[in-house]
């Protein structure tokens, strides 16, 4: 697996990661069969890299890029990112294949962009049988990575009214998939005319996402 070590130095906010290659860090979008739109919102990523490029001294490749489970190419990648609505299935190659990427140091993060939560749920039992999500506390470190979340993940875009939530699986003691419920960020990450999120909102959106990346670069 084509990883590199990271190691993370914060002295006074400034933050210095390696690259991922000579390009710079990449995030890849997971393309999943069941019907769900995985492809939606394509500026996410990009935006988001941006920001951490302008704001991190982290060096980013800041394309949107997209990869299939199914392919070996997941595991040129340290960062996967899967989202959209509705319903996810993944097959018994891509099971497997996704394990041993998040056995082998690889982190996934999943947005809810709504109607997500029964299939995520469902299909990383698939993943992972003996282990189930567990909600991470407020004081847990991802949510203060950078910039301070100190009540967890941030509502970003209103779908109920239920409170956003975190959830992560862990292996060998390391966050593997963060998953959110009810927060969205990745919609204020999204072009500013895409869902119409005020400023404040998509700023407090690629914060976060910020967050996450340094939480799992520093692992």
């Amino acid at each position: 697996m084509k990883y590199f070590i990271i190691i993370l130095f914060i002295v006074t906010n400034y933050l210095d990661l390696p690259a991922q290659s000579k390009d710079g860090f990449q995030i890849a979008r997971v393309k999943y069969q069941g019907g769900g739109d995985w492809y939606n919102d394509p500026s996410a990523e990009v935006n988001l890299l941006n920001f951490i490029q302008q704001n991190t001294n982290i060096k980013v490749d800041a394309r949107y890029q997209f990869v299939d489970l199914s392919s070996d190419e997941i595991f040129s990648y340290p960062f996967l990112f899967l989202t959209g609505h509705g319903n996810i299935v993944l097959s018994k190659d891509e099971v497997y294949r996704l394990r041993t990427y998040l056995e082998n140091g690889g982190f996934l993060y999943i947005d809810d962009d709504y109607g997500l939560d029964n299939a995520v749920r469902r299909e990383m039992k698939k993943v992972f049988p003996q282990d189930d999500f567990v909600e991470l506390p407020f004081s847990y470190g991802l949510y203060h990575s950078l910039y301070k979340f100190e009540s967890g993940p941030p509502k970003t875009h209103e779908h109920d009214k239920n409170t956003p939530r975190g959830f992560g699986i862990f292996v060998n003691n390391r966050l593997a998939i963060y998953y959110n419920y009810e927060s969205n960020p990745s919609d204020g990450w999204a072009d500013a005319e895409v869902h119409d999120d005020p400023p404040e909102k998509r700023e407090e959106a690629l914060k976060f996402g910020t967050n996450i990346v340094v939480w799992a670069l520093s692992q």
